[in-house]
């Protein structure tokens, strides 16, 4: 029984444990909600800083912060203005009465120009408020002082003037820093800009507490120092060192005998910042030990242990502070870790929103082209005898629906008659009727209007056909819409895959190929390796000028070539404007082959305008393609169908659009575009770079050749010219080369060229195999060469020979040992 207690004993207490902490959680978030809504909903913070501000003095008399508080609240946050000017005056009116009195003046006027501030001749209301500040405040002190003395010295003007000056910068800054105190939804990050505004309007209320002692200890000494370890924890020593400067110095400028100050707070907000590594016992050493040494030296009257204390305090509210709001507050902060992720994840949320969004369109394409796919799919399937029946029905209206012997043969010789009908439809189609005698013979006996019967078959056969003909190129245009709605769908896919393919951390080989290369003796400024992966490696560095010397091309790709393991390129290089300055150099891998190519031409009769046109494209997916085009005819009408076919052939490609249907989207254009007779033809070689693998796509094209060593293969493919008819199915064929295989490509021109040749194949085969050079140039030289001798140097047709010769991708440099780091970033 006992053992049965204990064991419910567990669960029944997690169980409270569990509900308790749920409820904790809901009271501190309540809680959190309620005070958030206190401090900006009902603007206590502004309450509060209001009336720091109306106290805050510079040397004991001069009072630039009170009003451009107030004009910054009044053009950012109108509803609370009344509240912060109310805050202000009794911030003034707790000093005395004559403070009060000029801070109300200095408002009185502000709020009559800024009523009537057309006479500024600035549009956007923003950018006139400082001025209407600095008039506001030289007006109100030159008043006064003409009010109350016996006269404006040239001292009391230029006092008057850097009052105003101050509040007209005062004025800029807090048109920044109000917005992060007035509301609580605030965007990712600030700027650095707004940093400082916020450090320079923390440290003026700051000001407003001189003065407030109590057991010897100044609340200004107190919050600055925590203000100081607030910042240094949560940015570095940078921000902290800064915010230890900027507080000094307005805290110096209210109260002289504060000067030192300054040098504490620097001093203890970089050391700070320099321990943060220590969590907050590391940044409160960090305080109390520049408390220490700056203490050391200070005035005599100020005790070190006065020092010491205010120190303890700020530290020990510095320890109160609870975490998650340091961790909210260095996300605001650039340049910190948490501000970074938070950025990166923002970029993520971004990239994943538009990769999403592109894969929603490939959705919508691909199931487009399945709605295509399957519509064309159930019209095939339709039931050919259904199509029959409607025919004959037709037939049936016009001559067995008003004859006297329609129930005889119909209901009662049903099948008969419908055999007779349907065979003399299939004779008429196949345009065989007259040779079937015994067939008329036979429907003559069977009915009365067999004659009548004949002539409506033949005149519905011709819509039958029409009607027929035209569901065909309805389900063809179907279905090359479907085949490039699916091209399009695919490309899509793989554009959202590499948008979410993200980039990889590789810190480490980057430090790996940095120490490698300074060993060596090259200094690298930044690195930065966004892939690594075999084949496809990207290295962008940033270089100090080598006046032109090449020694990225020819140090640092080679020493790479040897780290990684595979050969290294320079893919792109942008010098330096001066020499002092940095080269941006990017880093790749190479292909496995390399194309060389050759190119020989002419036009019909040696005119300038060729109906050939050719191309060779180097593709982004590490393929080169080669085409050739020949338009019907010659002259400039069959120059324009060629080279307009080969334009569109290369904007598909590059596009990452299979080639096959990219073929047939070039087909479906081209079938549509005109009316005209006008045809032309492709032969497509697409070379992959990598494994040497070749795909010919021929179109009405000659043969081509590949020539490896003594022994020469023919590539050949039967398809018609592009344009004739709309459907057809592109036939490739693939072939595998090797290094050094020359690939040569020809128009019709050049294969059909050759004068008295029974046999154009045998010829050219023959030709190649007799040539003693591997250069593509010169071979494709000598085929025009040997073509239009055999015409007696007359060329009676545009004539076209690509040649393309496959080479292993050799570097042009070596590359450079460096066996401490070999194949260590892989």
């Amino acid at each position: 029984m006992q053992k049965t207690e204990r064991n419910f004993a567990g669960p029944a207490t997690e169980a409270v444990f569990n509900r308790t902490r749920l409820e904790m959680s809901r009271i501190f978030t309540k809680t959190s909600l309620k005070t958030e809504k206190v401090l900006f909903q009902w603007g206590l913070i502004l309450l509060a800083v209001g009336f720091l501000l109306g106290r805050a003095l510079i040397l004991m008399e001069i009072m630039p912060f009170a009003l451009p508080f107030f004009a910054a609240v009044l053009a950012i946050k109108k509803d609370k203005a009344a509240l912060a000017g109310l805050a202000i005056l009794a911030g003034a009116f707790s000093l005395s009465l004559q403070n009060g009195g000029v801070v109300f003046c200095s408002l009185f006027v502000f709020l009559l120009l800024h009523r009537f501030s057309g006479f500024i001749t600035i549009d956007d209301p923003l950018k006139k408020l400082p001025f209407t500040v600095f008039i506001s405040m030289f007006l109100t002190k030159l008043g006064i002082f003409y009010l109350f003395s016996q006269g404006v010295t040239m001292y009391d003007f230029a006092f008057i003037t850097v009052e105003a000056g101050l509040s007209f910068i005062l004025t800029m800054i807090f048109l920044q820093s109000v917005p992060l105190i007035s509301y609580r939804k605030r965007k990712q990050s600030l700027k650095t800009e707004e940093v400082i505004s916020l450090i320079i309007l923390l440290a003026s209320v700051m000001t407003g507490t001189i003065g407030w002692v109590m057991y010897g200890l100044s609340a200004e000494h107190v919050l600055s120092r925590y203000l100081v370890l607030i910042f240094a924890f949560v940015s570095g020593p940078t921000i902290g060192a800064t915010v230890g400067v900027v507080t000094g110095l307005i805290l110096s400028f209210a109260n002289v005998t504060s000067l030192y100050e300054m040098s504490l707070l620097a001093f203890s907000g970089l050391l700070g910042g320099l321990l943060k590594d220590g969590k907050k016992m590391g940044a409160s050493l960090g305080l109390i030990v520049g408390s220490l040494l700056i203490g050391l030296y200070s005035q005599a009257e100020q005790a070190l242990s006065t020092n010491l204390y205010e120190s303890l305090i700020a530290v020990a509210l510095f320890l109160l502070t609870p975490t998650f709001l340091l961790k909210n507050l260095s996300k605001l902060v650039p340049g910190t870790s948490e501000n970074m992720m938070e950025q990166q994840q923002y970029i993520r949320k971004v990239r994943d929103v538009t990769a999403n969004r592109v894969e929603q369109f490939s959705n919508v394409f691909q199931a487009l082209s399945d709605s295509f796919t399957q519509n064309g799919f159930y019209e095939e399937k339709r039931n050919e005898e259904k199509e029959i029946d409607y025919f004959l029905s037709s037939v049936t209206e016009r001559t067995c629906q008003f004859c006297f012997k329609k129930e005889q043969c119909w209901a009662q010789q049903f099948d008969t008659t419908y055999e007779y009908m349907k065979e003399i439809m299939l004779e008429i189609d196949n345009n065989s009727l007259e040779q079937n005698p015994k067939l008329v013979r036979e429907m003559d006996k069977h009915c009365v209007k067999s004659k009548k019967v004949i002539d409506v078959i033949e005149h519905e056969l011709t819509y039958f056909k029409a009607n027929q003909q035209l569901k065909s190129q309805i389900h063809e245009s179907r279905r090359i819409v479907a085949e490039q709605l699916h091209g399009v769908s695919q490309v899509m896919n793989n554009f959202a895959q590499e948008i979410k393919r993200e980039r990889e951390n590789l810190n480490v080989q980057e430090e790996q190929i940095v120490e490698a290369l300074r060993s060596f003796g090259m200094e690298i400024n930044q690195i930065e390796i966004y892939s690594l992966e075999p084949g496809n490696v990207d290295v962008e560095m940033w270089v100090p000028y080598c006046h032109g010397r090449g020694e990225c091309e020819k140090i640092i790709a080679p020493m790479l070539t040897d780290i990684l393991g595979e050969s290294i390129v320079v893919k792109n290089e942008e010098c330096a404007k001066y020499p002092q300055g940095y080269c941006h150099v990017s880093f790749g891998s190479t292909k496995a082959y390399v194309v060389d190519t050759g190119v020989a031409h002419a036009a019909k009769g040696g005119g300038f305008v060729s109906g050939d046109s050719y191309s060779m494209i180097e593709l982004n997916a590490g393929k080169y393609a080669l085409a050739i085009s020949d338009g019907m005819g010659n002259g400039e009408r069959a120059h324009y169908e060629s080279s307009e076919t080969l334009q569109l052939l290369k904007q598909i490609l590059q596009t990452g659009i299979e080639e096959t249907i990219a073929i047939k989207s070039i087909n479906s254009i081209l079938s549509l575009r005109t009316s005209d007779e006008i045809f032309s033809t492709l032969d497509l070689a697409m070379i992959d770079l990598q494994d040497a693998n070749v795909n010919f796509l021929k179109i009405g094209s000659t043969p081509s050749f590949i020539k490896r060593g003594d022994k020469v293969i023919k590539v050949q493919a039967s398809n018609l010219p592009m344009g004739i008819i709309e459907e057809f199915e592109v036939d490739v064929v693939s072939e595998q080369m090797k290094a050094q295989d020359l690939l040569i490509m020809m128009s019709d021109g050049v294969f059909e060229g050759p004068r008295h040749v029974e046999n154009y194949e045998m010829w050219m085969k023959r030709k190649i195999g007799e040539l003693q050079t591997d250069d593509p140039q010169e071979i494709a030289d000598l085929i025009m060469e040997e073509v239009i001798r055999t015409r007696s140097g007359l060329i009676e047709d545009d004539m076209t020979v690509v040649v393309a010769k496959l080479k292993h991708n050799t570097p042009k440099w070596s590359s450079i040992p460096t066996y401490a780091y070999r194949k260590k970033a892989q």
